[in-house]
């Protein structure tokens, strides 16, 4: 963080904690003690902050009194995490249309504005200058979206009747919801399926029909529900997990070694500038196409099962482009 950033969380803390120990500024904020030290002697000399050190109690605080005047100061924006956890549940109010909810929301969305503003910064000019872009999204309708969540809240079965899109099938499923998930701009369900006796993520959109059935949930412990979503890369879940190895061209690799493909990844940097990622999968699906659109940037170097995946969508992209240059 930078300086102007370490001035607000010394702030923050002071005004929470009361007396705080050098060891909790220094863990919180990073720095060295020459470098916290310093910070202290600007915020009390160019910032009036009443900054004092106390023996007896152990740790910094603000001192008190009539005659002590503290200057507040001055906005300070957000951090990219911050912007982002708000803007985003600003852009999820803004794409809900009415329903359940529909009376509620402007107020939420009032409140969500006020807090924006507290970086002293109109929420119509961060509205207007940074916008978060929702590609691919696929809507739900909103007599399902409510009858789903109705349902989970209040602990009760579903009927739905779902199109399995993978195999372009329509089946009649009772489920016991367990958990909304919003990935990559979309609503899933996770769910037990009482037909497959296991528990199944369902796409949202994909749902054809849902009515609350009066029985009771099946209870799935917090720990199965957890591990059930995120085992593996993506959306898919499953607890066959295995590892992906890609490596990507040294061009590509500049992009790739910032992103956060799973939060168990592994990076290897080579010699010539290449690198390898590790990621853990249990379903090939979704990360196929993400290995696909880096085109011949990247390599799968393993497991064979992925890699044939990869190589036969290449064989038939090819085929089809040759197709079309004959025909042309």
């Amino acid at each position: 963080m930078d300086r102007t950033e370490r001035f607000y969380k010394i702030d923050t803390l002071l005004h929470s904690r009361g007396v705080v120990p050098i060891e909790e500024f220094l863990k919180v904020l990073e720095v060295s003690r020459a470098t916290f030290i310093r910070d202290i002697e600007y915020m009390r000399e160019r910032l009036n902050a009443p900054i004092q050190w106390s023996k007896a109690d152990g740790g910094y605080s603000y001192a008190t009194g009539k005659h002590i005047r503290q200057q507040p100061l001055p906005g300070l924006w957000f951090n990219a995490e911050e912007a982002y956890a708000l803007l985003m549940m600003q852009s999820l109010l803004t794409e809900m249309q009415p329903g359940l909810l529909g009376p509620h929301i402007e107020p939420l969305r009032a409140r969500l504005r006020a807090v924006i503003e507290s970086g002293n910064h109109p929420a119509q000019e961060v509205e207007s200058r940074i916008k978060l872009l929702n590609v691919a999204a696929r809507p739900v309708p909103d007599r399902f979206f409510e009858v789903v969540a109705a349902a989970l809240l209040g602990g009760q079965r579903l009927h739905i009747r779902y199109h399995g899109r993978a195999k372009n099938d329509v089946t009649e499923r009772e489920v016991s919801p367990q958990q909304l998930m919003f990935h990559r701009g979309n609503w899933y369900l996770a769910g037990w399926c009482h037909r497959q006796d296991a528990m199944r993520s369902f796409s949202m959109d994909a749902i054809e029909a849902a009515t609350t059935l009066k029985k009771k949930c099946k209870q799935v412990p917090k720990k199965e529900i957890n591990g059930f979503v995120g085992q593996g890369y993506g959306i898919f879940a499953g607890s066959n997990v295995r590892w992906a190895k890609l490596r990507f061209s040294k061009e590509r690799a500049r992009w790739v070694a910032q992103e956060l493909w799973h939060p168990k990844q592994k990076l290897t940097h080579e010699a010539d500038g290449q690198i390898v990622l590790e990621v853990p999968f249990t379903d090939t699906r979704e990360l196929a196409m993400d290995v696909l659109r880096h085109g011949r940037h990247v390599q799968v170097l393993g497991p064979a099962e992925l890699r044939e995946m990869v190589a036969g969508e290449l064989r038939d992209a090819l085929q089809l482009y040759g197709a079309f240059t004959h025909a042309e």
